[in-house]
């Protein structure tokens, strides 16, 4: 675990090529989902700086068009764009996905950044459990709706920022909703990185012109960590890595070639590819049941889908 602190960040970053950042993204568009604050915003920020039109999509329209102004500034790129969706929001997912599609021609690059912790079980309008409705159905729609958009522009790459704690997590195909036993919020996050590195894996086998990677940013000190578990971040934030060590991994996914010639649907941490099991671990499934889960997801996303003529916020 101590390969998740600062110190193990800064030590595997003596191996990194920093030319493989020095790229130009002018031309290339990305979708960062949750990019006004923590990982999400040090990843637009690194991008805009570096040319590429960065569309964030946030909760918060306030927090939002605050960090797109910050972004701005400091990037001095103005090809930064603002849309306000709730992930947890199901259907308006489905919409959102529907009317990027109909609004602009080209995505190159989606980064699904966004993620909650609850501390209590809730649902959602359409009767899902919050966090599940976030964390793993609106990654599901919102990829599964933009991938026709990513599989016809230039180099399509998709992102999703897990976490270390799906390694203790098998995946689960039945309580997707965890309406059987106690509810952990923390445990259930966990099960959620474990689905959303699943979903990556069978996205790889299933869309081979669209180049999908996953990867633990490490333990970051940012506001979503603070709130959802104080103790932990209390007795961590000494050793824990800024938002934009947090982010390098997400960047280099996202821009760098090197990364485009790793093997689709992988697992990375600190730029290297890496397991997603711990060694010996009991959490490997069957191909059977990671297909039964998509399965259910898909079945389970359709219920959502209407065909709405909804404006793109």
């Amino acid at each position: 675990m101590t390969e998740f602190t600062r110190s193990a960040f800064l030590s595997a970053a003596k191996h990194f090529v920093e030319k493989d950042l020095e790229v130009s993204m002018a031309g290339r568009v990305f979708m960062i989902t949750g990019a006004n604050s923590g990982i999400g915003r040090a990843t637009a920020m690194a991008i805009a700086k570096r040319g590429g039109t960065v569309h964030m999509v946030c909760r918060n329209k306030d927090k939002a068009e605050e960090a797109r102004a910050d972004i701005v500034k400091e990037s001095g790129n103005k090809e930064i764009y603002v849309h306000i969706l709730d992930l947890s929001e199901t259907r308006k997912v489905w919409e959102f996905a529907e009317a990027f599609k109909r609004k602009y021609k080209a995505l190159n690059v989606l980064i699904n950044n966004a993620g909650c912790i609850m501390s209590e079980r809730d649902v959602n309008a359409e009767g899902l459990e919050k966090s599940f409705a976030s964390n793993v159905m609106g990654v599901y729609i919102l990829t599964r709706g933009l991938i026709p958009l990513l599989e016809k522009s230039a180099e399509p790459r998709v992102i999703t920022v897990s976490s270390g704690g799906m390694l203790v997590q098998k995946l689960r195909t039945g309580n997707l909703q965890t309406e059987i036993g106690r509810y952990d919020g923390t445990m259930v996050y966990a099960q959620h990185k474990r689905q959303q590195v699943v979903m990556t894996e069978q996205w790889a086998k299933t869309h081979s012109n669209v180049h999908f990677s996953v990867m633990h940013p490490g333990w970051v000190d940012t506001p979503a960590v603070a709130n959802a578990m104080p103790d932990f971040h209390q007795s961590m934030k000494d050793s824990m890595r800024t938002p934009e060590q947090g982010a390098d991994t997400a960047v280099w996914l996202a821009i760098s070639e090197a990364a485009a010639t790793k093997p689709s649907g992988s697992f990375f941490q600190d730029r290297r590819m890496v397991s997603a099991h711990l060694p010996l671990a009991w959490t490997h499934s069957s191909q059977l049941e990671q297909q039964k889960f998509m399965s259910v997801m898909e079945d389970l996303a359709k219920t959502f889908h209407c065909q709405s003529d909804g404006n793109l916020m």
